[in-house]
């Protein structure tokens, strides 16, 4: 095993990084903590890893104080709990000059190996070294974080490209626009239309359509595989299956378990109600879906009000189910709640005491900044917008919260100079 770390490693430190699109986003870098990179699958977290590490170039470190380990090298099979005081024998046998100096160590995938986790809390505790960690996010979201690093980590989510990352990759802007004449509005309507139908995950990027949505219909079958049939011992594909169906086909909408087992019972299929919130749990666990409760102080009314579930990306709505034009309010929202997640803000629906309804109800985890947030394709469909608006206003009068937003297709205004319309094509970039 030391003649093939002693390989890896220096295949790392001669070969070159590859050309990326910087992510907006950092990691947190806090002695005695490691730094771990959580998300679904394919969202670019190795890439993200190498962002830092060319970072770390840049700032003049040298490559051979940094050590990058990807462990689904199939020269790792048989790598187990054992073989890691190995990795620190041959790094250190060829630089021992480091023993001294600040390393970086990244470790991709480190979670397929057993006991991971205490490893990584000796060189925490022992060592020089500052840890980045990526892998499953179900794994590293589980019991392995929980009990042995005990606090001694810091996450970072990483999601498919933001609106702004999209335009940076495309080359079409790369900076945000800070003002919105005719021309640049007309380069971010056009990117917008192919944001909502392409998605943000990096890889489908520049392929056409049929590929496209043959590569994320592989990255749902990936989850559904690795994250939770084989981890979780899954039998129930079929049921599995028809949940992720039917929630996709629901974008944003009111999910309630005991529906959906009715559902499932009246199709002769047979589950438990148990196993139902079990899968539910998997498929957010893997980043998959989002859940959003509705907002109430009962803990009680949390669980027996339906949650609304989104899908991490449009695109891989667009893939996975049939769309008609009636289906595009459902994408902006899908699209709006993941802008909102990526500012980090916590998001929960509402229902007025009038019977209203609004979208979101945002409070941002640090600064505590809350919004309410519609979103409406247009203002021309009258009934859905004055639906859309009575909710907003009845939730600003309930909660005295003093503003309100809209979000729209296009359209633009300002109504009674406390409640803004904003196209999703400027309100995305945002900061």
């Amino acid at each position: 095993m030391k003649n093939i770390l002693s390989q890896l490693i220096d295949d790392f430190h001669e070969r070159q990084l590859p050309d990326l699109v910087p992510r907006n986003k950092a990691f947190s870098e806090v002695k005695g903590k490691a730094d771990v990179v959580i998300g679904m699958r394919r969202t670019g977290k190795t890439w993200f890893c190498y962002q830092k590490i060319k970072d770390l170039l840049a700032a003049g470190i040298n490559k051979e104080k940094i050590l990058y380990l990807n462990f689904e090298d199939d020269r790792l099979l048989e790598f187990n709990v054992h073989h890691f005081q190995d990795i620190l024998d041959v790094y250190f046998g060829k630089h021992p000059e480091n023993r001294k100096a600040r390393c970086y160590f990244f470790f991709d995938e480190i979670q397929k190996i057993e006991r991971w986790e205490t490893f990584i809390r000796r060189l925490i505790d022992t060592e020089n070294i500052q840890i980045f960690i990526t892998g499953s996010s179900s794994k590293l979201l589980g019991t392995e974080m929980a009990t042995g690093l005990r606090g001694r980590s810091l996450s970072t989510e990483i999601f498919p490209f933001s609106f702004e990352e999209f335009l940076k990759f495309h080359g079409i802007f790369n900076d945000r626009p800070k003002k919105f004449g005719a021309n640049t509005a007309s380069l971010l309507r056009k990117a917008i239309s192919d944001y909502l139908e392409i998605g943000g995950f990096p890889e489908v990027q520049k392929i056409r359509r049929d590929l496209r949505v043959d590569i994320l219909q592989g990255y749902i079958d990936a989850v559904l595989l690795k994250d939770i049939i084989e981890r979780h011992q899954v039998g129930n594909v079929l049921v599995l299956k028809h949940l992720v169906r039917h929630i996709m086909n629901a974008a944003g909408g009111k999910f309630s378990v005991n529906k959906f087992f009715n559902t499932m019972k009246s199709m002769a299929i047979k589950c438990t109600k148990n196993s139902l919130y079990e899968y539910l749990d998997h498929l957010t666990d893997a980043f998959l879906f989002y859940k959003v409760p509705v907002h109430t102080r009962s803990e009680k009314a949390k669980l027996t009000n339906p949650t609304r579930i989104y899908t991490i990306d449009t695109g891989l709505l667009n893939a996975m189910t049939f769309r008609s034009l009636y289906d595009r309010g459902q994408l902006l929202e899908t699209m709006a709640f993941m802008h909102l997640r990526r500012q980090g803000y916590d998001t929960e629906y509402l229902t007025t005491k009038d019977g209203y309804e609004v979208d979101f109800i945002a409070r941002h985890k640090s600064s505590g900044d809350a919004q309410l947030i519609q979103a409406c394709w247009e203002m021309s469909d009258k009934k859905t917008f004055e639906r859309e608006l009575r909710g907003l206003r009845s939730a600003m009068n309930e909660l005295s919260i003093p503003t309100g937003t809209i979000v729209t297709w296009d359209d633009e205004t300002t109504i009674d100079k406390n409640i803004k319309l904003i196209p999703a094509w400027k309100w995305l970039l945002n900061p």
